[in-house]
């Protein structure tokens, strides 16, 4: 692979918000990070993997739940932690509220440039439902990109998610704007790597109202949830 980056890449504070941490209390003021466009340049060749993702439904009584695989590559992985691990990883995540001790981990947020998240929304857009609840599929993916990064003891407790708006850059570049009357009714947990990596433990329990199923973290794979489920 030749992804790692072996100098510094540029980026920027796009936007600054109040963060909760882990075990309780405000952070005032948590940046949300914007990458310069050059560091980006491995997602602007032509793509090589568009027919690879592989979908999976998981069988959970009546909930919307799948798996795509081969969302992105191991090299475009490999990028997106260099870079995430340049903008560096902390205990607050801002604009998530969860009661102490339920999110015990590491976050880093950064609103991506256009350039990655229509590669991947081409490579999963035929496999994702057309509506939900009558509602259509919009034709972009929010490029507000949560990471969360899990050490030795680390994890994110049963919980529910909730809607999450979506966001983009202002005209000019220089601020996040939320989008109107756009609204994520899916949850997608991208991973980016996984136990043939080496990582231990790392699975993503899923609660129905009967039975359970543990996803596997997996270089690449996307784990999709209805609210409900998340």
């Amino acid at each position: 692979m030749n992804a790692k980056i072996k100098s510094p890449i540029n980026f920027s504070v796009i936007d600054k918000m109040p963060s909760s941490l882990p075990m309780g209390g405000i952070v005032a003021d948590t940046p949300i990070f914007s990458v310069d466009t050059q560091a980006l340049a491995l997602f602007n060749k032509p793509d090589t993997n568009i027919n690879e993702a592989k979908l999976t439904t998981l069988a959970l009584e009546d909930r919307l739940a799948f798996v795509i695989d081969n969302v992105l590559t191991a090299e475009e992985c490999e990028l997106i932690i260099n870079i995430t691990e340049q903008l560096g990883y902390r205990p607050e995540a801002p604009g998530i509220q969860t009661p102490p001790g339920m999110r015990m981990n590491e976050s880093v947020h950064w609103l991506s440039d256009e350039l990655v998240l229509d590669k991947v929304f081409k490579r999963i857009s035929s496999l994702l439902p057309a509506k939900i609840d009558n509602r259509s599929l919009h034709p972009r993916l929010s490029q507000r990109m949560n990471f969360y990064k899990y050490n030795q003891n680390d994890v994110f407790n049963r919980h529910i998610d909730g809607a999450w708006p979506g966001f983009g850059f202002s005209e000019d570049k220089s601020q996040m704007v939320k989008w109107p009357h756009v609204e994520s009714m899916l949850t997608m947990l991208l991973y980016l790597n996984g136990h043939e990596n080496g990582v231990e433990g790392g699975c993503t329990k899923i609660y129905g109202d009967i039975d359970t199923i543990d996803v596997k973290p997996q270089t690449g794979r996307a784990l999709f949830l209805d609210m409900a489920l998340a």
